[in-house]
């Protein structure tokens, strides 16, 4: 078997609100679907869309694919026009690509109403842009809209439409559930009555699956169960509304629990990288809990889960992480027990399994902390510290001491407000006064403190404060309620976060960006395995 893997995130999956791919994104997530693998990437309407069409004339010199075609998508001929002359057909033969797509009605209610015409007219306009294809040198594929409403409606109807798209040469017919509506039963029994009424092979077919029932992914591994080995997805299932079948997952599935070949040789493990990056340029924050690929596909927090995962990690993992790429996390937090720290600690390079009392005072610790509201589960930097002041030898020497710090606002008569911080510490043992302005009291103490440890720290230029989060703890409210402050800090080589937890806002920022420095400014060789 052949599987086709067909990818529309560039068209599709563009629909999704919050995106906008311009043209360099476009051939960028191009070049990434094709390193990931996939067969085909249909790039975009051309004729329809001005940005399409100019992807598509770039992508003929500055695209090199070696494992994806490119596929240029668009409608059947118009009702009553000639297929020759019309002007969007045309357009798809000149984005000279060697895969079509089109899409075509298969609910008669949609040819009726939407079209304003008769059945008779739509299975012509199907005919005939196909067969203008396949003869102007096109391999064509034929995307049934709303073929799963339309079958149940008319199911006769919706099967003429596919046999007439093969009659004319067509290489697939896609089925769409454009509305998303369907459960998986119902993808496997329209698919064997298709191909009943048909006379079509389930292998001709090709499936494509909306989310808006939760069951994008599960419909397209259903209509692979089924015999059809053309299946189209979206990147992080991306698309409009709830959005579309994942492709990572979709092919995780096929791969890893179905057994069947869907990518090269080497790109599966490449998914997790793959879909950060293509995340990173859609501009839409990663899922974390996104199936495979997400930072906690395999993160765990029962210390239950961990006392397992030391005897065996496949015992709480449903694969090995590795082979999408991904990493298994140990999460710390008043859930641990004593494994959850030995593990995650041994993850960040300390070994506590030759230090029982260490371990014991380490989980104490987090136990006593996280009831008071701090969270080391997404700020390992920190966990990292607290583990080495406890840990014999260990400990990282801390790049400064307080003395005191001030931080104060000032609302100017004509509207400016101002943050002004001074800082005393002692470096190395020289006391530093330091003052600094910052569009608010927490980035004027971080200003005031760089200005007061760069002579003695010249590294802290490339520091940068890559975010910054702050939440009110629940059960408590007001303007004196607890405060938890995690700042994410990246050198451009890696990134660290830290977290800071206390009644006042500024001081809860203090901690967490002290933190984050200590760590930041430690030599290497003090984080070695100890």
């Amino acid at each position: 078997m052949v599987y086709q893997v067909f990818d529309t995130t560039l068209r599709d999956g563009g629909q999704r609100e919050g995106i906008s791919y311009s043209v360099v994104d476009k051939l960028a997530v191009a070049r990434l679907l094709d390193e990931f693998g996939v067969g085909f990437i249909e790039g975009g309407w051309p004729g329809a869309m001005p940005k399409d069409t100019e992807f598509f004339e770039r992508a003929k010199t500055e695209l090199d694919l070696k494992n994806a075609l490119l596929v240029a998508f668009g409608a059947t001929r118009k009702a009553g026009v000639d297929v020759a002359t019309d002007p969007q057909v045309k357009a798809l033969l000149d984005a000279e690509t060697p895969v079509v797509c089109v899409v075509a009605k298969s609910d008669i209610r949609h040819v009726e109403r939407a079209l304003r015409t008769t059945g008779e007219e739509n299975l012509a306009m199907v005919r005939d842009t196909v067969a203008h294809l396949v003869a102007n040198g096109r391999r064509a594929f034929v995307d049934c809209e709303h073929f799963f409403d339309g079958f149940r409606y008319d199911p006769e109807y919706a099967a003429s439409v596919v046999r007439a798209a093969f009659d004319a040469g067509a290489e697939r017919v896609v089925m769409c559930d454009t509305n998303g509506g369907m459960l998986p039963s119902m993808i496997t029994a329209a698919i064997n009555e298709v191909v009943e009424r048909a006379g079509v092979n389930p292998d001709q077919l090709g499936i494509h699956c909306q989310n808006d029932t939760s069951c994008a992914v599960a419909n397209t591994i259903a209509a692979v169960e089924a015999g059809v080995e053309h299946f189209q997805c979206t990147a992080n299932g991306y698309g409009e509304r709830p959005g579309n079948a994942d492709l990572f997952a979709v092919v995780s599935n096929l791969q890893l629990k179905l057994g069947l070949k869907v990518l090269p040789d080497g790109c599966l493990e490449k998914a997790t990288r793959v879909s950060t990056a293509l995340a990173e340029i859609a501009n839409i924050a990663p899922d974390t809990h996104q199936a495979y690929v997400g930072a906690a596909a395999f993160a765990h927090k029962a210390g239950l889960h961990a006392s397992a995962i030391k005897v065996d990690p496949l015992l709480y993992n449903h694969v090995d992480p590795s082979v999408v790429g991904n990493d298994m996390r140990i999460l710390v937090t008043e859930m641990a027990g004593r494994a959850s720290i030995e593990l995650k600690s041994r993850e960040l390079g300390l070994d506590l399994a030759g230090h029982p009392e260490t371990l014991t005072e380490v989980t104490r610790k987090v136990k006593d902390l996280e009831a008071g509201g701090w969270s080391f589960e997404a700020a390992d930097a920190s966990f990292e510290l607290l583990v080495r002041d406890v840990l014999p030898g260990a400990a990282l020497v801390r790049p400064f001491t307080l003395e005191s710090y001030r931080a104060q606002v000032e609302h100017r008569e004509d509207g400016t407000v101002v943050s002004e911080a001074t800082v005393k510490v002692r470096v190395r043992g020289e006391r530093v006064i330091a003052t600094a302005e910052g569009n608010g009291p927490v980035n004027a103490l971080d200003e005031a403190l760089r200005v007061a440890l760069s002579q003695h720290y010249p590294e802290l230029k490339d520091f940068q404060l890559a975010d910054y989060k702050v939440r009110i703890l629940e059960g408590s409210h007001g303007s004196n309620a607890i405060t938890r402050v995690l700042v994410e800090t990246s050198d451009g080589a890696r990134d660290w976060t830290t977290v800071g937890v206390h009644e006042n806002v500024v001081e809860a920022s203090w901690r967490a960006l002290t933190d984050a420095l200590t760590y930041g400014l430690a030599p290497a060789k003090a984080k070695a395995k100890v």
